[in-house]
């Protein structure tokens, strides 16, 4: 497509322009008499205070302030309404700018690759190393895994990114850190709202929401229905989901707010492509995930996942002392016909208790936090031969157990005004089980297991116990700029997908440590404010996709030392004000990250590169906004190099940069409307692939994943 190529080249270049010329606006920003902004462009909405009515959820401004004068690392704060500017379907959606969060899209579905920091890198589903919660409460089953599709980003008033050790507050120690989805409450939403979106693909979407205080209680609920035909063959998706919660203010100092959650979520799976078969057709399903290619093959597979959560957060808060409890129960029905239908129920629980306190020590300002955490997860797992997406012949019969147990604290003591130290450590114990309830004779059908023994008497336990220290520093060169420096450890069980390939009992896998280094800044200069940070991580053990020449080409294992390095930044700035009127602006965001993750001296692998990741990410929009709630511009996905795809790196994904543009009316109260294009040029593209360890072997050939092509979609929302 040589047109496309020469748009995309001229595109390119006037970003570099507009990227010099943020950056020399940060220079010459105090010459010149402006409004000063902020990362999430909160200008087009009218802002709360920062004070929050509500004890179990804080105000968006105040968790702003607090993150940036008590996190010495890599941390930001997303606001809602930023993303809701546009297409609001995915977790692609909501965190594409958030500075250090990698998502990728498997097939424009809600299932995705995600990872912070190389964290669960090579994971295309069903995500691990990362701490995914909701008001501080975690999202993720006991193993450490979570699902995509549990989380509606509609219904999030902020988002806050934690990154690697910064997220130790709340408990996690993952190398990626946590990503927290702070609710709307009666507070914050409106009485009444609708929004409505359709788009390419047949793709229609609403929500409905409502708002309200009465007294000392007051109550948040929503609805949202969606359904596309995706892109691709054999790639409808299907979904509902209702969330609510009720704060009720017991006392002044005494709130309890009670959450529940119900998805019904059902995904068509259409399979990995070779190279040669997504140039020719990206929209075809693999023939082994749609049409069966023998009798009784494991065609028609599919992913249709419900859950129940129900979750209770108790905070008592006089100002200096806060404590906090909270405790939560989650069903699961998962029925996911693949090569084999893996049928599971699954019940977790668990519970965390925390202290916050601020005062003096040694006559300076401190801050100290402490907390436990428990959880606990059963699930019944059966397996049955995949006939035509049915089930045939059960073949497997587990009861698999997994149970956390962590205790965490963290002090922040200012040694001046400006200088204070951060330390903290968090101590945990996991264990994974797996129980045979039953032994299935017999051999495997054509085409699947092929090569994998039928092993019995496979009930099996592993457990750990891990420490995680952090040391930080952080500097405040004024109120809105500070440096930081960060040490710290990491501490990652395997998850039972990981550590239970079918047939097979459960790998001795150990958890995944590592040591981190990070280095950074973030802050505010007139019209330019920006996120920056570097870090190194020595990984011991990593759990990764590399396979097995017994169990499979996709089997976790845990790998020697590797060693993660990167850089995060985001930069946003006006470009320009007052262009039409005195209070329009040209604002500029930007989402930049590198990623070097390679072997550190491996006997097999010296220090080749790990497949299944882009060195180097960009995301960018240029918008025109005017002050009645208009805005109007073009935006950017650019992934500029080559990766591997597989181990032996004989297969790489290639480079892309896919053109969109956004526009609409968006306002506090009434309408607001929003029209999005994506992949203009219509690029043939992958933005994840499945990592084997060598994609030219038979049966592993099929490692990419296609990206929607042109697509076109538009919303109107409502609020009164």
């Amino acid at each position: 497509m040589p047109l496309s190529r020469h748009l995309i080249f001229h595109f390119m270049k006037h970003f570099s322009i507009l990227v010099f010329l943020s950056l020399y606006s940060a220079v010459h920003a105090q010459s010149i008499p402006t409004k000063p902004t902020t990362t999430d462009l909160q200008e087009v909405v009218v802002t709360a205070k920062k004070g929050s009515p509500s004890l179990t959820v804080p105000s968006l401004e105040a968790r702003q302030e607090v993150i940036a004068k008590t996190t010495p690392g890599g941390a930001s704060v997303v606001d809602a309404e930023f993303y809701k500017r546009g297409r609001a379907a995915t977790l692609k959606d909501a965190l594409d700018f958030a500075p250090g969060v990698l998502v990728q899209s498997r097939f424009g579905a809600e299932e995705s690759r995600i990872a912070i920091r190389g964290s669960g890198l090579q994971r295309t589903f069903h995500g691990r190393g990362i701490w995914m919660m909701q008001d501080g409460m975690p999202l993720n089953l006991s193993d450490g895994s979570f699902d995509m599709q549990a989380i509606e980003p509609l219904t999030a008033n902020y988002i806050e990114v934690f990154r690697g050790a910064n997220a130790l507050q709340y408990g996690s120690s993952t190398l990626g850190g946590a990503i927290n989805f702070i609710s709307n409450t009666g507070h914050t939403a409106t009485a009444s709202q609708a929004r409505l979106e359709i788009g390419s693909f047949n793709t229609q979407r609403g929500q409905i929401s409502s708002g309200f205080v009465s007294g000392n209680t007051d109550v948040y609920a929503t609805i949202t229905a969606a359904h596309t035909n995706g892109f691709r063959q054999w790639s409808q998706q299907d979904s509902l989901r209702v969330f609510a919660n009720i704060g009720t203010k017991i006392s002044p100092n005494l709130e309890n707010r009670f959450y529940i959650t119900y998805v019904d979520s059902k995904s068509q799976l259409p399979g990995n492509l070779t190279k040669a078969q997504m140039q020719s057709d990206p929209r075809q399903a693999a023939a082994g995930s749609y049409i069966p290619t023998v009798a009784g093959g494991a065609g028609f597979q599919e992913r249709d996942y419900r859950l129940l959560r129900l979750a209770n957060k108790t905070t008592y808060s006089d100002g200096d002392n806060t404590l906090t409890l909270s405790a939560f129960w989650s069903w699961k029905d998962l029925y996911h016909p693949i090569f084999q239908v893996i049928d599971q129920l699954s019940n977790d629980l668990g519970f965390d208790l925390r202290y916050d306190r601020k005062g003096k020590w040694l006559g300076r300002d401190n801050t100290f936090t402490v907390g436990t955490g428990f959880m606990y997860g059963g699930t019944n797992d059966n397996r049955f031969f995949n006939v035509n997406g049915t089930r045939g012949a059960q073949v497997g019969a587990y009861r698999l157990q997994a149970t956390n147990f962590s205790f965490y604290f963290q002090d922040q003591l200012h040694l001046t005004d400006k200088l204070s130290l951060v330390a903290g450590a968090q101590v945990a114990y996991s264990s994974r089980e797996l129980d045979e309830l039953q032994t299935f004779g017999g051999v495997n059908p054509p085409g699947q297991f092929t090569g994998l023994p039928n092993l019995i008497n496979n009930s099996d336990r592993i457990e750990a116990w891990g420490f995680s220290p952090k040391l930080g520093l952080l500097y405040e060169v004024d109120a809105k700029t500070q440096i930081y420096f960060n040490a710290s450890r990491s501490f990652e069980p395997p998850t039972l997908g990981e550590a239970t390939p079918a047939g097979n009992g459960l790998l001795a896998l150990k958890p995944q440590t590592a040591t981190t280094l990070e280095l950074g800044t973030r802050g505010q200069r007139g019209r330019v404010n920006w996120d920056f940070s570097y870090y190194y991580a020595w990984v011991e053990r990593e759990l990764l996709a590399l396979g097995s020449p017994v169990l499979g080409p996709t089997t976790t294992v845990n790998a020697g030392s590797t060693i993660h390095q990167g850089v995060e930044f985001a930069l946003n700035a006006d470009l320009l004000r007052g262009l039409a009127v005195s209070a329009d602006r040209l604002v500029l965001n930007q989402n930049f990250l590198w990623n070097n993750f390679s072997f550190n001296k491996d006997a097999a692998y010296g220090s080749r590169l790990l497949p299944g990741y882009s060195p180097v990410y960009y995301r960018a929009q240029l918008l025109y906004e005017h002050p009645s709630g208009f805005y109007a511009g073009p935006t950017l996905e650019w992934s500029p190099f080559r990766y591997a795809a597989d181990l032996a790196r004989t297969t790489f994904a290639d480079p892309y940069a896919l053109l969109g543009m956004k526009l609409g009316y968006r306002t506090k109260k009434g309408l607001s409307v929003y029209f999005e294009a994506r992949n203009l040029t219509n690029e043939i593209y992958s933005p994840t692939v499945n990592v084997v360890t060598n994609a030219t072997v038979a049966g592993s050939t099929a490692v990419f994943l296609p990206g929607d092509g042109r697509s076109f979609y538009g919303g109107v929302e409502w609020k009164w």
